[in-house]
């Protein structure tokens, strides 16, 4: 479904976490493709369990604190042949991940994930911060230290919210390949891809919930949508680091996006 979301900063591109406080009557979406997302969540589970379903013990009293949240959220029973966090997760479109606090760092020690945006669930797990993040150029100088303060000063009664985008060319949720590469073919067949990820510090236990809700608009109705949003999404690729562009798989984007936008027919709309 086309993103209620267009996280573009006009100011070009950005490495920063960019929280925002949380309503928690808005902790999950509902819309019109929350069931469909769900209904794709539960064919994973029936036949990929493995590759989207990973638990450690230390995530199981957390775990079930989630499933008892999370059910009395949307008013709905839990199954009760599943773990808990994957009885939660049949809930909601959003993936779930816990994390837990250790004497160095804050752990993934449970998550489901179906909508992988290029990362594989079986490399995370049991892992830091920090290790998830490795990757990411800029995380260890820019955001390491903050993110960690961050996960230690959320409290149950306020949380956060926050947006990450990429442009990839399909638009399946679930995308576990870790390999990353420039989009493919005509822009008119790419898909701008955007997470609304949400932090919550849970109560009882001191973990925190990551959740994460995908959505994916083909690139040409966003580009229709408002002529700023063209402009703005250059502007972030061309100030994008050398680094950030290779981890992202953007070498080469802005220039077939820019002649794109420059084509005559698309002056002509």
């Amino acid at each position: 479904m086309a993103s209620p979301y267009v996280p573009l900063d006009e100011r070009g591109f950005r490495l920063a976490m960019g929280l925002r406080p949380l309503d928690h009557n808005q902790w999950f979406e509902r819309d019109a493709e929350a069931n469909a997302q769900c209904a794709a969540k539960t064919a994973l589970l029936d036949h990929h369990y493995e590759e989207v379903v990973a638990v450690t013990p230390e995530g199981t009293v957390a775990s079930g604190e989630v499933a008892a949240m999370i059910a009395t959220f949307v008013g709905a029973p839990l199954t009760t042949n599943d773990h808990p966090l994957v009885a939660a997760s049949r809930l909601v479109a959003d993936d779930l991940c816990v994390m837990v606090r250790t004497r160095d760092d804050w752990v993934l020690a449970a998550a489901v994930v179906c909508s992988p945006s290029r990362w594989s669930l079986r490399e995370k797990i049991g892992t830091s911060l920090d290790a998830i993040h490795e990757t990411v150029p800029g995380y260890a100088e820019a955001l390491a230290s903050s993110t960690r303060t961050r996960f230690d000063r959320l409290r149950p009664e306020r949380s956060f919210w926050r947006l990450n985008w990429t442009l990839l060319d399909d638009p399946a949720l679930f995308q576990p390949s870790v390999r990353r590469r420039a989009p493919q073919g005509d822009p008119a067949a790419w898909w701008f891809r955007v997470e609304r990820q949400t932090l919550r510090a849970l109560p009882s236990s001191g973990a925190v919930l990551f959740t994460i809700r995908t959505y994916v608009t083909a690139l040409p109705e966003l580009l229709s949508a408002d002529p700023e949003h063209g402009a703005r999404l250059l502007r972030a690729l061309d100030t994008a680091p050398e680094a950030s562009t290779d981890y992202k798989g953007w070498r080469g984007v802005a220039d077939a996006l820019r002649a794109t936008l420059s084509s005559p027919d698309r002056r002509q709309d």
